[in-house]
């Protein structure tokens, strides 16, 4: 069960990633869907809160910013995704302990959606589609954690210690 404390990072989380995310959408026409700025905020989640924290920030985040753009059919797609993503980042960062954690979760973790979401497109549209769909979604994952790693280097500078994980 969450702490209350918990529950509330997560909340603020899932909504400054869904507004984050909400405020630059990149359309692409071949798959019916976006790049969004949605990875930075699921991978600082998973990072910050673990593996149940980047879970619930990317499930909730992933489905509201599919529902609020206009886009619904990939919103149970993108919470399973979106979710299982956090969830992998979230448990890798806190399971390795070289000093390269955070870039082997966050490829991984990186990897998970673009499978993830290579499978969906195909459910959804066609094996065409889903091809098209790597490249932005590979742009979406490198810019996500290129943004986490800035943020956290950043928080790392001050009294707040990220490395901690699962706070």
């Amino acid at each position: 069960m969450f702490k209350t404390n918990n529950l509330v990072k997560i909340a603020l989380l899932t909504a400054l990633t869904t507004a984050i995310s909400l405020l630059v959408i990149i359309p692409v026409p071949a798959m019916n869907g976006f790049v969004t700025l949605c990875e930075a905020g699921i991978y600082l989640g998973a990072v910050l809160l673990g593996p149940a924290g980047g879970f619930w920030v990317g499930a909730l985040s992933g489905g509201l910013i599919d529902i609020l753009s206009g886009a619904p059919q990939w919103a149970l797609f993108s919470m399973i995704i979106h979710g299982i993503q956090g969830l992998l980042v979230g448990y890798l960062y806190q399971k390795f302990t070289s000093t390269f954690k955070l870039s082997i979760s966050l490829v991984l973790g990186s990897a998970s959606m673009i499978v993830g979401y290579f499978i969906a497109t195909m459910i959804l549209y066609t094996w065409p589609a889903a091809m098209a769909s790597i490249p932005g979604n590979l742009v979406q994952t490198v810019f996500g954690s290129l943004v986490t790693i800035v943020v956290l280097k950043g928080l790392k500078k001050t009294s707040f210690n990220p490395a901690k994980g699962g706070n």
